[in-house]
């Protein structure tokens, strides 16, 4: 192990690890089984949140590398590798894409190295950085992304973990800032909205046992595009968010919710 290098911290639950424990995964520990467990205990809705968040990521992936034509993406707060991450999903539609994910759960970082390999036409690179800290994630990511040319920027429940409202706004303006016209930004997280009690016990079970995440209401997450040109439907449960079609009518509404929009061009 490199001198610099993060020790694994197997005493205190983190999120990308309880998130992993969602989702039925084995890279988790007994801190964060026992976080995941108290969750899911006052609010057993936290899986299928889990579970339709993921698949949101998979469908916003395929329109922003498909028909929105990006070939580069930024994904904070990458969570621990599992099926169809987000560069699987952009390369299968261009092998030419390059993705850049961002984490700081020393955890995800070796499982990064091992599992996420890039297609010989594309490339693929991990950053261990907080998201706090938006201008080193820009400075290390340039590296790979040319932020000259549009770039898909995910968010995906990542700014619930900023407890504080003005840092989580400035987080998302400088990010967003950085980017080139036409590129996209795809975000979602938690809300209070559709079982606002069991949410609220959520929220304060995670942050009693050391994994604080900060719940917001669907019209903060819609301030979180404000400049940008959301894309139909909106700010939508992610279960929602274009769904694959299915015979028994559309799925029901989750928490979590989310939008995917585009920086318009220079006028």
């Amino acid at each position: 192990m490199a001198a610099d290098e993060p020790v694994i911290d197997t005493s205190v639950p983190h999120s990308a690890r309880v998130w992993n424990y969602w989702l039925g995964g084995k890279d988790n520990y007994p801190v964060d089984r026992e976080v995941g467990e108290q969750v899911r205990a006052v609010y057993p809705g936290i899986v299928d949140v889990a579970r339709h968040s993921r698949a949101f990521l998979g469908r916003a992936v395929r329109y922003l590398a498909g028909v929105a034509g990006v070939t580069q993406f930024l994904d904070i707060g990458t969570g621990l590798p599992t099926v169809d991450n987000t560069h699987e999903v952009a390369q299968r539609v261009n092998p030419a894409c390059r993705i850049v994910y961002v984490d700081n759960d020393p955890l995800v970082l070796t499982h990064a190295r091992a599992l996420l390999s890039s297609t010989s036409e594309g490339a693929c690179d991990y950053i261990s950085a907080d998201v706090r800290k938006p201008d080193a994630i820009l400075e290390r990511a340039a590296a790979t992304l040319d932020f000259g040319r549009p770039v898909a920027l995910m968010m995906l429940g990542i700014l619930g973990n900023v407890w504080d409202d003005a840092e989580a706004e400035a987080i998302r303006d400088r990010l967003v800032g950085a980017l080139a016209p036409g590129s996209f930004l795809a975000l979602e997280d938690g809300t209070d909205k559709v079982d606002p009690e069991a949410a609220a016990q959520a929220e304060q079970t995670r942050a009693e046992a050391g994994d604080p995440y900060k719940l917001r209401t669907p019209e903060q997450i819609a301030g979180y595009f404000d400049g940008l040109e959301l894309l139909e439907p909106g700010v939508v449960s992610v279960s929602q968010w274009r769904p694959e079609a299915i015979p028994w009518g559309s799925p029901a509404e989750v928490t979590a919710f989310c939008g995917v929009a585009r920086k318009p061009d220079v006028t």
